[in-house]
Formats: C-alpha cells, structure tokens, sequence
C-alpha cells in the first residue's frame, strides 16, 4: 500500500500535522498577497438544525447521515442551571447543537479519519483510535489553516453549469484550468454539485462527481497542504454513495494517509467562482476537538 510515494517521515516520526507543515510563515505572508480587494465570502453551507427547521429539504448531505439537531431554549431553562436574573427585563437564549460532520456539512476532516492495516499517517498505530477519540492525528492536531488558496474551476472549463454525477476530474482537466499552484496551496475544486440540490434530494444522492485517483496523485505530488471541494468525498461516489475505486486509488487514502493532505468537503463555492479569481487568500479553523476525526468548518476567501 506504500509502494507509491508519501510523506511518511518527511517531517519527522512525531508528525501529526501531514502536509500542513508546508505553511511556514513565509508561505503565510506569501498567501496575504492574494488580498487586493479586501472582499471576504464564506465558503460553507448552513448548519440548519433538523429539530428547528426543515433542513432534509433545504440542505445537501448525504442519504442515511444523522442530521445536525440544534435545540434554543429561551433564558437557559433547558440547557443551564434554570433561568439566570441578568436585569430587569433582559432574556437570554441558549443554544445546544449535535452534528456529526461527515456527509453532512461543511467539514475537515482529520488525518485520523482513514487508514489501511494497523497503522495511520505517518506510521502512527491505529490501534489509538477509540470510542473516545484518536490519540494520535485528531482534527486537534491541524490548528489554523492561513494559505493561498487556488481554485480549479472544473464546471467553467467543461462548459457546463455542473459536472455530471458519473464525471471524474483528471488531471488534464486540473491542467485546463490553467492556474499557477505553489507548495503549500490549498487547492479548491468546484464541481457544483450542490446546485443538484434544487432538482431534490434523489437527484443529489444519485452519484456525484469528483478526483480520479490521478488527479489526487497530481496534486499530492504538487505539494498542496489540503484539497478542498463542494462535493461530499473528494472522489467521486456511485448510487449507493460509495467510492467505485480500488483500495490503492481510493482518494482518502491517497491524500491523508499516504500523504498527510487534509480533506475540506461540502464547501459553497458558487460566489467565489463569480467573481473570476483563482487565487485569493484561503482561512479554515477546526474546532480543537481533541481526537476528532472531523470538525464543522467556515472556509474564507479573502480576495
């Protein structure tokens, strides 16, 4: 399974952080040079709680996924210690929110999230994860994302308003966006998927599209520190939303384990792609869920 290149050891046998590492503080500075306008546009789907809205219908995610339940109680009479005098004539509301993030809103997902055999990224013993959390390569372990994020606008070049459940991106395609990509970017791929949505949701689960292994491989060898996209597996996924690929090109697998790139899914990415820029400053912050194998994310373009 390791026969193909990783990074494994690259950044020393105690690495959890894969290839976040390349976001050296020159790489950072770099990035704010992407800032020209000073607009900023969230990159994230709503979190819009099953018990307080009609999310099955109005949100994409997965088919079979538990849902984000959020709950409100007005002055904390359900969640705190009954409800608290703050002055006369003042309420308060308080909030209780459960999301399991994978396929289900925007999320990172952890290097801890995937492995093959008894070992995970970097050789770490996979024996570690548990029940309650990963001792090893949790969502904590990534800390900030500052990088110069670059779109490959995958719709735009094909001509089409979205990609087909059943397309896969290539590396040619990558190519044909025709953008300049640096150690240490975050790569950004659209599909459009999401717009599927508006046909219903059995339009959206029937499949959806994504990286062929080789574009993974690409842009792995390429040395971006996380790939990003609106679909919900970065690869592409059949009817029953499984990957088709074989084990050696599952795109997981590829990209976190062998080579320590976080995965960013579920992204909105239809403003940014109105606006024409490729590149723009990228800004991601996972909760610190210590031994998370994801966290709910809000990536930021700032152009």
């Amino acid at each position: 399974m390791l026969d193909e290149s990783n990074n494994w050891g690259r950044w020393g046998s105690d690495d959890e952080r894969g290839a976040l590492n390349l976001l050296t503080p020159e790489a950072v500075v770099a990035a704010a040079g992407c800032v020209r306008e000073g607009r900023v546009l969230g990159l994230s789907l709503p979190i819009r709680g099953a018990t307080s809205s009609p999310a099955p219908t109005t949100v994409p995610h997965l088919r079979g996924r538990p849902l984000p339940q959020h709950f409100m109680s007005v002055d904390g009479g359900d969640y705190a210690a009954g409800t608290r005098a703050i002055g006369a004539g003042l309420k308060m509301a308080d909030d209780a929110l459960v999301v399991t993030p994978h396929g289900t809103t925007t999320h990172m997902d952890a290097l801890c999230h995937m492995w093959s055999g008894d070992a995970l990224y970097n050789g770490h013993p996979a024996d570690r994860v548990r029940s309650y959390g990963a001792g090893r390569c949790g969502i904590d372990k990534a800390g900030p994302v500052v990088a110069r994020g670059v779109l490959f606008d995958i719709p735009k070049v094909r001509g089409v308003e979205r990609l087909s459940a059943e397309d896969r991106v290539t590396p040619e395609d990558l190519e044909a966006c025709d953008v300049e990509l640096r150690p240490g970017d975050a790569a950004v791929f659209r599909t459009g998927w999401p717009l599927a949505w508006r046909d219903g949701p059995d339009a959206y689960w029937r499949g959806q599209p994504g990286l062929s292994a080789d574009a993974g491989r690409w842009l792995a060898g390429r040395d971006v520190c996380l790939v990003a996209s609106d679909n919900a597996a970065i690869g592409g996924l059949n009817e029953r939303q499984l990957a088709d690929e074989d084990l050696p090109d599952d795109l997981h697998l590829i990209l976190l384990w062998r080579h320590g790139v976080h995965l960013l899914e579920m992204l909105w990415l239809e403003e940014l792609a109105e606006t024409g820029r490729t590149d723009f400053l990228f800004v991601a912050a996972p909760l610190r869920i210590e031994g998370g194998t994801a966290s709910p994310v809000t990536p930021v373009a700032v152009l």
